[in-house]
């Protein structure tokens, strides 16, 4: 074993978490998506949400 070995195989597997956590981040983030669409489909507001206009609490 080399010492360029090294050094690749480190820049490498860095690269790949680096590659691993956006993905995983970005296929999380489309998950959240879908799953807020589906609770604001079945009627469920956000808290921030202003309620439609003549509607009161």
């Amino acid at each position: 074993m080399s010492h360029p070995f090294y050094v690749f195989g480190s820049y490498g597997f860095a690269a790949f978490m680096i590659l691993a956590i956006i993905g995983w981040t970005w296929i999380d983030g489309r998950l959240r998506r879908r799953e807020l669409a589906a609770l604001e489909a079945s009627g469920i507001r956000r808290r921030s949400q202003r309620p439609p206009e003549g509607e009161t609490k």
